[in-house]
């Protein structure tokens, strides 16, 4: 087959194909039907699975910047220390054993929350024994401490602490959630005078693997009706003691969004719960673990978050996966494709 010389191809005006472009503002807006707006991130510090980015006061001050550019209005420290390793100088965690950080981030992040107007939530203590041993209620003793300490030494300085956000990762009827979750959430609001508390599950799904498992998927996932029997058991355990409950998004199948947005939205409403999403901006259809996600892919999870009448998005997590100045490049593209979905 024959092919046409170059000198034969008609030439297109240039300066008419960028009036085209402008004028249809992006490829992307090409539907009225938006998904829900992310307006709340968690901040990992204490990463085990993800690169840290070294970032000091000047990184951050920009990300705050970039966050608060799109809408972010809540920042949440995901968690404040991880086994040994530990975002303030906490007296009774170095007295366990743990590493004097060189830089107290909690103060850094509550600093810019309270500069940038951001409401500031408290990522309890992962001391790592509940992976070691499936059991939540071993987190209890040392954040009881943990608790006191942070709230007697930030929670009354800073205008921006609002919130508690309750660490441990679970997805099923986990031994001891029930008992670990309504300790810690009470003793949340009774030092705090009553401030809001949250937990993030995941869903049991098919891509619920381990992240340092060379797999993408599994056969034996949670079925609708077990995950809707035992949340329920589970909410009303807790119920009089969380506020809000953001499931991970990234566990179940991009066609499964709808049914299991349902009945999380269904049971928070039954227990008087807030249901947030929380919108994974990082890829787990990828055999290299963990990469910033195809646009389509959230866009897909934000759209289906919306149908369900979800309160709130937040997402995991913005500074590796979004921003501008992330080690990686894909996120900067993504954080221009998102607000171009939005008309930020």
């Amino acid at each position: 087959m024959s092919m046409m010389s170059v000198s034969a191809l008609p030439l297109m005006n240039p300066s008419h194909g960028i009036e085209k472009l402008n004028e249809s503002s992006s490829f992307l807006n090409t539907n009225e039907n938006k998904g829900l707006r992310i307006t709340g991130t968690f901040i990992d510090e204490i990463s085990h699975d993800i690169p840290h980015q070294n970032w000091g006061e000047k990184e951050w001050d920009q990300d705050f910047q970039y966050m608060k550019a799109i809408g972010i209005d809540t920042v949440i420290m995901i968690r404040s220390g991880y086994r040994k390793f530990i975002t303030y100088p906490s007296e009774y965690l170095i007295s366990k054993g743990c590493y004097k950080p060189p830089v107290d981030l909690l103060e850094l992040f509550l600093k810019l929350a309270d500069q940038h107007g951001m409401k500031f939530f408290f990522g309890l203590y992962d001391s790592g024994e509940f992976w070691d041993t499936g059991d939540l209620t071993k987190e209890i003793e040392s954040n009881r401490f943990v608790i006191d300490e942070v709230w007697k030494n930030y929670g009354s300085r800073y205008k921006s602490f609002q919130g508690w956000y309750l660490s441990g990762e679970i997805s099923r009827r986990t031994k001891g959630a029930i008992e670990s979750f309504y300790a810690l959430g009470k003793q949340c609001k009774d030092v705090s005078n009553g401030l809001p508390t949250f937990i993030s599950p995941y869903i049991d799904g098919q891509k619920a693997v381990a992240a340092a498992s060379s797999t993408l998927s599994k056969s034996e996932a949670v079925s609708i009706k077990e995950h809707e029997e035992e949340w329920n058991t589970i909410f009303s355990g807790i119920h009089q003691v969380i506020d809000a409950c953001a499931f991970q998004d990234g566990h179940i199948d991009y066609d499964e969004l709808d049914i299991f947005f349902e009945v999380n939205k269904k049971l928070a409403d039954r227990y008087d719960i807030d249901c947030w999403t929380n919108a994974e901006s990082f890829d787990r259809d990828m055999p290299i673990k963990f990469f910033p996600i195809k646009f389509e892919k959230l866009k897909l999870k934000l759209e289906a978050a919306k149908r369900a009448n979800y309160d709130k998005a937040i997402t995991f997590e913005f500074s590796h996966f979004m921003s501008p100045q992330s080690a990686y490049r894909q996120a900067g593209h993504l954080y221009h494709r998102y607000k171009e979905y939005f008309n930020i």
